[in-house]
């Protein structure tokens, strides 16, 4: 069944931005052994319209991006974060769609649901909004404030913004500090030492809405 999921890197991703602007920030954190270890977040350029509305709820403008390079420009950055682990994100279609509308296909990269193959994807995603929904159902919402909020990791991912993102950015819709509330959602999961068991292929197989997809990915009973 391959090793638990959190001996293998994790690339926890969120980008703020649209399809219309582009991507015009993104936040990566890794996580291993249930620690964020490390971070890499940027503000971009805007490839199209920055809409008022969006700027109300992540804080860019435009004019303020034009001085960035491209997201485009950092495809080895997030290839070579696929060709190391599986990527992270809270409703990972959004982040997926996203990340296809610039670079289609990664590099042949290793496919983390099935051990000693590999695949020409940015997914399977691991999906922390999916798996909180299976694990704990009880939570009444699946915003990752909420979850945050939820496991009592306020404290820590205020630790962890502190520490990595910039100073203006230490908020919900700011690109890192949303990949660490993510990452501290799953960093949660690692102190549960019955989940902490579980290997990468079972959290993939948790973060699909798909029955059958889910089963062919299982093999077998999570616990």
């Amino acid at each position: 069944m391959g090793n638990c999921w959190i001996e293998q890197p994790i690339f926890f991703v969120d980008f703020e931005g649209s399809r219309t602007s582009g991507i015009l920030e993104y936040g990566v954190a890794t996580l291993w052994r249930g620690e964020v270890v490390e971070c890499g977040t940027r503000l971009c350029r805007a490839t199209g319209r920055v809409r008022p509305e969006d700027s109300a709820v992540h804080g860019l403008r435009e004019t303020a991006l034009a001085a960035h390079a491209a997201f485009a420009d950092d495809w080895e950055y997030f290839a070579s974060l696929r060709e190391r682990g599986p990527l992270a994100a809270h409703y990972a279609g959004v982040e997926n769609g996203l990340l296809k509308s610039v670079w289609p296909y990664p590099r042949n990269s290793p496919d983390f649901a099935r051990p000693g193959e590999r695949v020409i994807d940015w997914g399977p995603w691991i999906d922390s909004a999916r798996i909180y929904a299976q694990l704990y159902p009880r939570f009444e919402s699946g915003r990752l404030e909420s979850l945050v909020a939820a496991v009592g990791g306020q404290a820590e991912l205020e630790a962890l913004a502190g520490k990595h993102c910039p100073p203006e950015r230490r908020r919900y819709h700011a690109a890192l500090y949303d990949a660490l509330a993510g990452a501290v959602l799953l960093a949660t999961l690692a102190r549960d030492p019955q989940l902490a068991q579980l290997t990468t292929m079972q959290l993939l197989a948790l973060s699909t809405l798909d029955g059958e997809k889910r089963d062919a990915l299982q093999q077998r009973e999570l616990f």
